[in-house]
């Protein structure tokens, strides 16, 4: 979710519904180093509680500095650690869901952020995958050492970093895991509804639900979250006019957290195509409302869409944002030659510019 989980998002959706909404991933090197873009990105809104940051990092030295820099600044109430990305810039430096193979660097990672977060009562979270195929599964491993460190909870992906976002979930894996841990166990992967998280929660046994995807131009997801967890029936489903209204109220928000009004509209593009899914808008006004510049322009657009138009049903349940196909996860040379290995492979930092 890089690019899009900032405050201006994470506060559309707190308006929704209930939940934990964590920050863009943010790497424990550039963190440390105070990059300009990095101490940007974790910035979080004035009343925004819990304030959640998710970091990335493959050195326990830079990662237990990063988290001492957290508690000493006081800049988050919850560290998620990422082990769970896939896409190649990441685990060809034998970081996201590639590190957890390396298990005594797994556990060196993990020991160094709790036992910096503790000071503080900072509670740490991993985020990871199946493993990175189907013929080398990381999760059970990496499970318990995260349990045996002290973690809050762990979240399961439940693909492979060969998967990346393709095919169906294997939520069975999450009920594996669940019962080999002792911590609560979060479910990830394939929930585009409400429903969908019932039935994971009833399928696996998992003590709740991390979204991804699903939210994308979906932001009202939250409120349907909480409403089934409530046992209510009521789902959300708008109409163009109310989704409308929510484009703009998104786009509002990130012009006045990128304090410039066509920076923030011009990142707002990216969630036209996944606002209007299914519903019968022509493509020369998506292109012109991807392509806006000002608030002014986007509300003219925004204004010529049929606010009867009711929310097209036949799309419930349809996955939204990256799909793609399975590939050869890339990694380090050598990387699957030893396991229990606790060293950094050369060049494995990444700062948020992906250097």
């Amino acid at each position: 979710m890089a690019g899009i989980t900032n405050v201006a998002f994470r506060r559309l959706c707190r308006e929704q519904g209930a939940g934990l909404y964590v920050c863009e991933m943010i790497t424990t090197r550039a963190l440390v180093e105070r990059n300009p873009k990095t101490m940007s990105m974790i910035q979080f809104a004035e009343g925004e509680h819990p304030r959640s940051l998710q970091l990335y990092g493959v050195d326990p030295a830079t990662i237990r500095k990063a988290v001492e820099m957290v508690v000493d600044q006081n800049l988050a109430d919850h560290i998620d650690m990422n082990f769970g990305c896939s896409v190649p810039k990441v685990t060809r430096r034998g970081g996201g869901s590639a590190l957890p193979w390396k298990r005594r660097l797994f556990s060196s990672i993990v020991n160094s952020a709790v036992s910096a977060a503790a000071p503080a009562g900072i509670p740490v979270t991993v985020k990871m995958r199946i493993g990175i195929d189907d013929d080398h599964r990381t999760m059970l491993d990496a499970g318990r050492i995260a349990q045996d460190a002290g973690v809050a909870w762990v979240a399961l992906h439940a693909r492979t970093a060969a998967q990346r976002y393709s095919g169906e979930a294997d939520w069975s894996a999450i009920a594996e895991l669940k019962s080999a841990l002792n911590i609560p166990v979060l479910g990830n992967g394939d929930i585009w509804e409400a429903t969908d998280a019932l039935r994971m929660m009833s399928a696996t046994g998992c003590d709740g639900v991390v979204i991804g995807r699903g939210c994308l131009g979906r932001p009202w997801l939250f409120a349907d979250l909480a409403a089934a967890f409530a046992g209510s029936p009521v789902r959300t489903l708008p109409t163009l006019g109310e989704v409308a209204a929510l484009m703009h109220r998104h786009a509002s928000l990130l012009v006045d957290w990128w304090g410039r009004e066509r920076e923030g509209v011009t990142d707002f593009r990216k969630h036209v195509a996944w606002y209007l899914k299914g519903f019968p808008v022509g493509g020369e006004l998506r292109a012109a409302m991807a392509t806006s510049s000002s608030l002014d322009e986007l509300g003219a657009l925004l204004g010529q869409l049929a606010p009867d138009v009711p929310f097209p049903r036949e799309i419930l349940g349809q996955p939204r944002g990256r799909t793609g196909t399975p590939a050869k996860v890339v990694l380090p040379q050598n990387w699957l030659e030893d396991r229990d290995t606790d060293e950094v492979p050369e060049g494995a930092e990444l700062d948020d510019s992906g250097g």
